[in-house]
């Protein structure tokens, strides 16, 4: 598959217990010795399959032209999520990887080496707080991505609109024209393959409140009205409720649904700023105009203008067990800072001071500000903590299927039941956290 993340398929909290109760061969020792030659062979972990044969072996062979003596093995794992983490129980998982979204922030240091101070790593990185605990930092990003809507905005033409709706309402209103004027699907959820729907868990900076990660896990009930998850959460129930979907969710195709967007038989689709590449490069192969497709910012509006949250994709990592660290650290440095991969994926680039892709450059156009969410500091942890305690999968997939099987009559309830029911389960689990 092409997407840029591949987010967990099971249980939150049974792939956390996982990895806490299995370790493998993981310690917390001293900070690795990166100083030896670089040379040798490693082995770098990928969730990019469509690219472990074409692109990344170039990249590898630019490495190698840098640094004679090196030979780079991709390994590439569709699941990644879940394989990646029983390789993590395992003990065997390369040299160089992404770090698993399973592994919260005070295990880091089990399973990947530190690469430095986060004060220091600040001056050079963007989101490096991301993957980082009591003041190191284990991952480096490989790209940073905005998150919106990608859509086609001919079909919204179509339907008269042709800016950015700007409040919920505005937005199913904006679905429901395509529906009324349009051939189009007016939204996709790709709620079978179901990790598109954690993106709906990343749009936490719509209210412009840069301590937001800070001060979510002190919230012990985050779906009332007038908060993030509230708003979120019901804009997707309202979508659904309204019919403005996909006929059968059981049957969406992550992979067939970019020409269906890249076409205009679908209209729109909650992702990350990662898609808009695939999203014209499907729209090219079809013969469709790629300049069709664009990025809009969350529906919401706070002080007059949009806000989106910029984060790091998935976070590259030296392995706690490599047998060669030194090239391994080599190799994950290079490829922030010199192989040109973020920029030839139009993503934000890690590196400071390196420019905006053009897509990006376009969505801010829009009147969006981009805003990047420092890490939890009082409370880093927490929020895993609670999730695993809840059961509630913030950054899955589990309780947004249900939260649609519920919009669209598949399951017993109502958003307000629903939303209660989330508000218990999560103010149960936080009163323990937070005592």
């Amino acid at each position: 598959m092409a997407d840029r993340r591949t987010f967990i398929g099971i249980g939150a909290a049974a792939v956390l217990a996982l990895v806490t109760g299995c370790t493998g061969g993981a310690t917390e020792e001293g900070p690795a010795d990166f100083s030896g030659e670089v040379t040798g062979a490693i082995t770098v972990l990928t969730n990019r399959t469509d690219l472990a044969t074409t692109a990344l072996p170039e990249y590898a062979k630019k490495f190698a032209a840098k640094y004679p003596g090196t030979t780079v093995t991709f390994e590439p794992v569709t699941n990644y999520e879940g394989d990646v983490t029983t390789q993590l129980s395992s003990g065997e998982y390369g040299d160089v990887l992404l770090i698993p979204n399973t592994v919260a922030v005070d295990q880091l240091g089990q399973f990947f080496e530190p690469l430095g101070t986060t004060a220091d790593l600040k001056a050079k990185y963007r989101f490096v707080d991301e993957k980082a605990y009591d003041g190191q930092v284990y991952g480096l990003s490989i790209g940073g991505v905005a998150n919106g809507f990608v859509v086609n905005t001919k079909v919204w033409a179509q339907a008269g609109i042709t800016a950015p709706p700007k409040t919920p309402e505005e937005f199913v209103a904006g679905l429901s024209l395509i529906d009324t004027k349009t051939p189009a699907i007016p939204f996709y959820t790709n709620y079978k393959d179901g990790w598109p729907l954690s993106f709906w868990n990343s749009q936490r900076a719509i209210f412009a409140k840069a301590d937001a990660n800070e001060t979510f896990p002190a919230d012990a009930s985050p779906w009332q009205p007038g908060k993030v998850q509230y708003v979120t959460d019901g804009l997707l129930f309202d979508i659904v409720k309204n019919k403005l979907t996909e006929p059968d969710p059981l049957t969406t195709n992550w992979e067939g649904s970019k020409p269906m967007l890249g076409t205009g038989k679908v209209a729109s689709m909650l992702l990350g700023s990662w898609a808009i590449p695939q999203m014209k490069d499907a729209a090219t192969a079809a013969g469709a105009n790629p300049d069709d497709i664009a990025f809009w910012p969350f529906p919401w509006q706070t002080g007059g203008k949009f806000h989106t949250r910029i984060e790091g994709d998935y976070k590259a990592a030296v392995s706690k067990t490599s047998e060669n660290k030194a090239t391994a650290k080599a190799w994950l440095e290079w490829f922030v800072n010199e192989s040109g991969f973020s920029a030839d994926q139009q993503a934000i680039p890690p590196a400071i001071g390196q420019e905006l892709p053009a897509a990006l450059e376009d969505f801010q156009a829009t009147g969006v500000e981009l805003m990047e969410l420092p890490a939890a500091a009082a409370n880093s942890g927490k929020e895993d903590q609670i999730i695993k305690s809840s059961e509630i999968d913030l950054a899955g997939n589990i309780y947004r299927q249900k939260l649609v099987d519920i919009a669209r009559g598949a399951a017993k309830g109502d958003k307000e039941s629903y939303f209660a029911e989330l508000n218990k389960r999560w103010g149960e689990a936080q009163s323990q956290v937070m005592k």
